[in-house]
């Protein structure tokens, strides 16, 4: 319990600390924000805070906060570490850089943010990079809340049916303006999602559960390593690429920029305490990590959240929790599907105001969405994480890039350089080593990612001196007229 609440109490720290830190180096200020300069009445829409947090929240909260760190949580007590430490110093810094940076480009999309910082050929690849991600996104948090909804009622509505009804909903969600269906409903969902952590906790508490203390050893009952799989498995329990691709929704509805470290980065630190609250509650309710994975392995984690709910909180109760997951992965499904849309119309500018245009992009979408949810949960999962973090990454690097072209002092990028460094190496190491990579053995991955990573790092130090001379230069040529 103590690991629990000082996890919970540095996640505070952080945002007041730690987080007030980005936004000293960012600098916002009082210009008008694209809600305020191009209000459109369906996706640049002035929107309170409180209002724009929880959208943001939910966006973000879909199913990786909750399955991916019962399923990091094999790896025993060491995984808080990463949730923690990676929530402050590296999830919540991109989403807040990702965000204000969208903000300050007009609301853009993620990859229009890495061509922009990286260059014309990088843009093409982020865009194709982050509609597949999106898409991929769409399809797990389709079927994952499906299989859930689908053990709380009667046979005939199977995983299939509740599919089809998701699907339906998501169409509406991706047409319509952000305020009539998502900015209605996900005040009303943010409610379920607290009463949903608040529940499993109490429900650990007073069912005499040992909520697990920190252990620097490695648990995993089959002895695998946590370098880098516990990195990819935890996914948006501590970092995730995906959220770059919903923050610039939302970075077209703040009213200010200084609201920016509230719902960027306080959205990232609340999504933290989620996974805390799913990855304490997997190991404490099966006794063990063995017991998880083999629990994770006959149920799946739709059937672990299930099994954990009823357990502790009786069939009602439960069925509120499972509620509250259910949540989470259908409000960033929904926004998935509509990041999408709006990549591929700023992609090919294409005008958002009419619904004609809109539909011509959103049902092909959900379309290629649908025919995923048919291949088996576990594949797409994967190939899910490793994109979602080496999209993390990326945009870590245009951010660290966009700091040093206009920070006050271009060494304030290293808030972005270090955990990009880190996501490089992890990311790299990852799909050398994993079943739906190379599968190299870590002899060779090991220092292979490593090395990547220190080439990119060096890169990045080599584009920034080469712009410094440059600047410098034309700095002299202007002033040298000027006599």
């Amino acid at each position: 319990m103590i690991t629990f609440l000082c996890a919970m109490g540095l996640l505070i720290a952080g945002y007041l600390l730690y987080g007030k830190l980005a936004e000293k180096i960012f600098r916002p200020d009082d210009r008008p924000t694209p809600a305020i300069a191009y209000a459109d009445g369906v996706d640049y829409v002035p929107m309170k805070t409180w209002r724009v947090f929880l959208i943001q929240l939910l966006n973000i909260a879909g199913t990786g906060p909750i399955f991916g760190p019962l399923m990091g949580a094999v790896f025993g007590p060491i995984v808080f570490l990463w949730i923690v430490l990676g929530c402050i110093l590296a999830g919540a810094v991109h989403d807040y850089m990702s965000g204000m940076i969208s903000v300050r480009m007009k609301g853009a999309s993620v990859s229009e943010i890495v061509g922009k910082c990286l260059g014309k050929s990088a843009k093409q690849i982020m865009r194709v990079f982050s509609v597949i991600l999106l898409i991929l996104v769409g399809a797990v948090f389709t079927t994952s809340p499906a299989a859930l909804i689908a053990r709380l009622t009667p046979d005939w509505m199977d995983t299939t049916f509740w599919i089809i009804v998701i699907l339906a909903y998501y169409l509406l969600a991706t047409l319509l303006p952000i305020d009539k269906l998502i900015g209605r409903l996900y005040p009303l969902f943010g409610a379920v999602l607290a009463i949903m952590a608040v529940g499993i906790i109490a429900g650990l508490v007073v069912g005499g559960y040992s909520l697990p203390e920190i252990s620097f050893s490695n648990q995993h009952p089959e002895g695998l390593s946590p370098w880098p799989f516990m990195f990819i498995t935890v996914a948006c329990g501590a970092i995730s690429g995906f959220h770059a691709t919903q923050s610039p929704m939302m970075a077209r509805c703040i009213q200010k920029e200084k609201d920016g470290r509230k719902v960027f980065y306080g959205a990232m630190l609340a999504e933290g305490v989620i996974a805390m609250v799913w990855a304490s509650a997997g190991v404490a309710f099966y006794g063990a990590t063995g017991g998880l994975q083999l629990a994770l392995a006959e149920l799946s984690p739709s059937g672990v959240v299930y099994d954990i709910s009823i357990s502790l909180l009786g069939l009602w109760g439960g069925a509120l929790a499972i509620i509250g997951v259910v949540v989470c992965p259908i409000s960033s499904g929904d926004t998935a599907f509509r990041s999408a849309r709006i990549t591929i119309a700023d992609w090919f500018k294409i005008d958002q105001g009419k619904l004609s245009k809109r539909l011509a992009i959103t049902l092909p979408l959900l379309a290629v969405g649908a025919a995923l949810t048919q291949i088996n949960f576990d594949i797409i999962w994967r190939y899910f994480s490793w994109s979602n973090q080496t999209l993390a990454m990326i945009t870590l690097w245009a951010a660290a890039v966009y700091l040093a072209q206009h920070a006050v002092k271009w060494w304030y990028s290293l808030i972005c350089v270090v955990p990009a460094a880190f996501m490089t190496a992890v990311s790299s190491t990852y799909i050398l080593m994993a079943e739906e990579g190379f599968q190299i053995s870590s002899t060779i991955a090991y220092p292979v990612g490593i090395i990547f990573a220190i080439g990119c790092t060096v890169l990045y130090f080599m584009k920034m001196a080469n712009a410094q001379k440059r600047q410098a230069f034309a700095e002299r040529i202007h002033s040298e007229s000027n006599d």
